[in-house]
């Protein structure tokens, strides 16, 4: 057995729920600027992470689990090692086990979620769906805290019958977890239901870890003395609020709530500090802008398609070009030191066509240099455009070649994704033979329209959605954020 080695207290404490989406590094360190206590990460499933290996960014002072697709599932920093809980989906001890191995030098905590109520998490036996299989969820915590050397904790919904819930509660605090988060709330029930803080308040008063109580937002607590109030109608030890930290999350502050722009500027901050994905910031400021969605301001936010305009619409522009150039500097430094780094792609360069270009705003986003191509390829009868990239593992920048009748061409810049860095490519091509190459207010007379793409989409390659890139590898469309009761958020 592994004695815990780091002691968290869970007493007396302000927590930032586990939201789905929401809880990424940018609010979570928002959070602990405005006095939350402990934060918790979204929930991560276990076979996702399992995949993922752990990268040292030395560009932004991270630890990145990257996917094998290069996405960054989780991301933390040192600043937050000691109050972050790493919160996953699970439904089998030996994953669950093996995923806290994995995070377990990075972390605060473990938490297990089991009071998730949508599909996508019990579909797989996860989040509510556990609360139906008490041996699973004895199997599940005790290996955890057995085979884990962090605090072990996890989150739960209450039954239909108040003596059903006491049963599971007791057994669950058998297992020897730490502590143990309750939402006031059955799994088919929803916001717009009241929470029960009398069944918390028995679950506090029948156990002897501390009780975490959650679902409290919006009916109870609104502002910062709220949840005081809140915890004493429920005699929990600490008290997480989930929505009402996503609207404003300064509620942690005792002083009282902050200006919200003021708020939302210091988040995009932060987004941008850490190179969070523009679709995630978008998607966390709709949050927080709610009604004023239809503003002059959430209208600028809503056009925005990458960080940068969302940085100008905020009045943040200048921010975004110094952090930008500050990061480019790290990187060039850390090459400097580690010249083995910047080698070519391992292949034999000669006879490639080079040439030191970018895919920037100076191209068109309705026809790309790759678009050209292809359709130049067409009409010579040619074999379509043939890319190959690699990806630089210092920094993750990306250099691409591409090859046309036996000729290959490259750019001698490295881009931040494998579509700029194609795109970048076919410009040399395209250069180097004196043909269009999409640029604004360049004629193209053979080539139709197309509906509007982000420069970084591939209008040849298939219309996937990806998200949490590192960089800014894909422009999501706006969605629509649709009413409480269809919010994803797993805290409320």
């Amino acid at each position: 057995m592994i004695v815990n080695s780091l002691s968290l207290c869970y007493h007396n404490k302000l927590i930032l729920a586990p939201m789905v989406r929401v809880g990424t590094l940018p609010m979570r360190l928002l959070a602990l600027d405005y006095g939350a206590d402990i934060v918790y990460c979204e929930e991560l499933i276990d076979l996702k992470m399992l995949q993922c290996k752990r990268v040292v960014n030395e560009v932004l002072s991270t630890v990145d689990f990257v996917a094998p697709d290069d996405r960054v599932v989780f991301r933390t920093c040192e600043r937050e090692q000691s109050r972050v809980i790493f919160q996953m989906g699970t439904s089998d001890a030996e994953r669950a086990l093996a995923v806290a191995r994995l995070v377990e030098n990075d972390v605060a905590g473990i938490d297990v979620n089991m009071g998730c109520p949508k599909e996508y998490s019990t579909k797989g036996g996860m989040g509510a769906a556990l609360l139906s299989d008490p041996d699973k969820i004895e199997k599940i915590l005790s290996t955890l805290v057995k085979g884990t050397r962090r605090p072990v904790t996890c989150k739960i919904r209450i039954l239909p019958s108040l003596e059903d819930t006491l049963s599971l509660v007791k057994r669950i605090e058998r297992t020897g977890i730490a502590a143990i988060a309750v939402h006031g709330r059955k799994r088919e029930e929803r916001p717009q239901h009241p929470v029960s803080c009398e069944a918390i308040k028995a679950i506090a008063e029948t156990l002897s870890i501390p009780v975490i109580a959650n679902g409290g937002s919006h009916d109870h607590i609104q502002e910062y003395l709220d949840i005081e109030d809140f915890r004493q109608a429920t005699a929990a030890s600490s008290v997480m609020v989930a929505r009402a930290a996503m609207w404003n999350p300064s509620i942690f502050l005792k002083e009282g709530l902050r200006p919200l722009e003021e708020v939302m500027k210091k988040y995009i901050r932060y987004a941008v500090q850490y190179d969070n994905h523009y679709t995630n910031t978008k998607y966390c400021l709709c949050q927080m802008l709610r009604e004023q969605l239809e503003s002059p301001q959430g209208k600028l936010l809503h056009a925005a398609q990458s960080s940068q305009e969302i940085c100008e619409a905020f009045g943040l522009g200048a921010f975004y070009e110094e952090t930008a150039r500050e990061l480019d500097t790290r990187r060039a430094e850390l090459l400097a030191r580690t010249p083995e780094a910047v080698e070519e792609p391992a292949e034999d360069t000669s006879g490639i066509i080079k040439m030191a270009v970018k895919f920037d705003r100076a191209y068109s986003p309705q026809v790309t240099p790759k678009m050209c191509l292809l359709e130049w390829c067409r009409r010579e009868k040619l074999a379509q455009p043939v890319y190959e990239t690699v990806q630089r593992p210092l920094d993750r920048l990306f250099c691409s070649v591409v090859t046309v009748a036996e000729q290959k061409y490259q750019s001698t810049l490295w881009d931040k994704s494998k579509k700029l860095a194609e795109q970048a490519a076919a410009i040399v091509c395209l250069r180097s033979q004196g043909l269009p190459e999409g640029r604004l207010g360049e004629e193209s007379p053979s080539l139709h329209k197309r509906k509007r793409e982000a420069p970084d989409q591939d209008p040849e390659g298939p219309r996937v959605q990806e998200s949490a890139v590192p960089g800014e590898l894909c422009k999501k469309p706006f969605v629509a954020l649709g009413s409480g009761k269809d919010s994803p958020l797993e805290g409320w």
